[in-house]
């Protein structure tokens, strides 16, 4: 299912090039956790059950299916073993990509880093045929395409992220509560936001958490807003909601603001990090490919 947006122009290569999905078929999505699904896919579980390839033997008990009795090996041995084969289940992927006004902003833009991230991880999931959900939010859950599978659907997926411009004002904790609702099931959730939201982020991460997903949180900041080149009497406006604030930038104000902003981003790597959620800073100054086949291997989220 999905919510369209507007359409616009886009140029789907501006999102990810044939040469970088080429790398990215090479990788997938894993989980810390082992999800059963709702359908047979090609991911392999640890659970044991009747598929076509074989895994391994135990001893027959009364109850148990006589026509995976080894006949063979009772022959030989005159003992009863039950055959186990490898089961495989499918894996639900999904991201919630910021796409509120905040992200419009920063060379390069943190709205289309975050957009290109989003991309590459639904791509990844397409190609090894799990379930993706993607969803750009601001204000809620503003636009949604949920559920679809294999690599057919990957360039309806692009035009779709390609298509969302960053607008409105950042409502993190409507958004995730709004998911934790319509979510049911368990599955991977990775959330690509500059989590500048007034409002704060712990109660919607709360909501995520209440659903036992498998959480990842790469926060996104431009390198304007890490080490801003500002100076004198200005009058600054909220992007988002046209809120004016009149200061006098100096030295020390500068020292004490990027203070905060390190405060601020420890004290939410924290608070993932206490709660089991995975947490990845990154600034768009990085490159996004180095984003997704490097650090985002290394914090264990592909393979």
């Amino acid at each position: 299912m999905s919510i369209a947006p507007k359409p616009r122009a886009i140029v789907v290569e501006e999102l990810l090039s044939a040469e970088f999905m080429q790398k990215l078929e090479q990788l997938e999505v894993i989980s810390r956790k082992i999800f059963a699904g709702r359908m047979k896919g090609e991911r392999r579980s640890k659970r044991r059950g009747e598929s076509v390839e074989f895994a391994d033997y135990r001893n027959y008990v009364v109850g148990d299916d006589l026509r995976f009795l080894d006949w063979n090996i009772y022959a030989r041995l005159e003992k009863l073993l039950l055959k186990l084969f490898m089961e495989e289940e499918d894996l639900a992927l999904t991201i919630l990509f910021d796409s509120s006004a905040s992200m419009n902003w920063g060379t390069p833009n943190k709205a289309l880093y975050a957009k290109r991230v989003a991309a590459a991880l639904g791509y990844i999931g397409l190609v090894n045929y799990d379930r993706v959900s993607a969803y750009g939010f601001s204000s809620g859950l503003n636009y949604e395409m949920r559920g679809i599978r294999g690599r057919r659907m990957s360039q309806q997926l692009l035009r779709f992220i390609g298509g969302i411009e960053p607008a409105g004002v950042s409502n993190f904790t409507q958004a995730c509560k709004t998911f934790a609702i319509r979510h049911k099931g368990k599955g991977v959730v990775v959330i690509v936001s500059d989590f500048m939201d007034k409002g704060g982020y712990a109660d919607g991460l709360r909501y995520l958490l209440s659903r036992d997903l498998d959480l990842y949180a790469v926060q996104v900041l431009s390198p304007e807003e890490i080490d801003p080149a500002l100076a004198g009497d200005l009058k600054l406006r909220d992007i988002e909601d046209d809120d004016v604030a009149e200061i006098t930038i100096s030295k020390p104000l500068l020292v004490r603001y990027k203070a905060n902003l390190q405060a601020y981003c420890q004290e939410l790597k924290d608070y993932c990090t206490r709660r089991g959620i995975t947490y990845l800073f990154t600034t768009t100054r990085v490159g996004f490919d180095a984003l997704v086949l490097s650090y985002l291997r290394q914090r264990g989220l592909l393979r």
